[in-house]
């Protein structure tokens, strides 16, 4: 059974930080991509952050370089996004992925994401 349990997320307030988890079972790990999506409200899902397992090449949004960093403990079969400087925008839920593809595969195309976790809901103050 493939598993994806992101945890971590919260309110906090504008420049605060969060580091969110998603912790993966049911699949190999290294054969994958991870990446962090999110959602707001009336919005598109959207690629924040995603990594490679077997080489730890990283891709970023614009708008997350330079606060956010995605990262790989293979051991663990675990990916975190700790964000930094966190900005109302930032708001909504956030969710684990993971696809075939290298990391700026997955970011580009959401829809070859084949494994989705529940979701983490990050909330920044204004």
């Amino acid at each position: 059974e493939v598993q994806l349990v992101e945890s971590g997320g919260g309110l906090v307030q504008t420049g605060g930080s969060l580091r969110l988890s998603c912790l993966t079972s049911g699949f190999t790990f290294d054969d994958y991509a991870i990446g962090w999506f999110r959602q707001a409200p009336g919005k598109e899902r959207e690629a924040v952050s995603c990594i490679t397992s077997a080489d730890n090449s990283t891709i970023y949004k614009d708008s997350a370089k330079g606060r956010f960093t995605i990262s790989s403990d293979n051991a663990k079969n675990t990916v975190y996004l700790q964000m930094d400087s966190l900005k109302p925008e930032d708001t909504a839920d956030y969710y684990c992925a993971a696809g075939p593809y290298a990391a700026w595969g997955l970011c580009k195309y959401v829809s070859t994401v084949d494994y989705w976790g529940q979701g983490t809901a990050v909330n920044v103050a204004s």
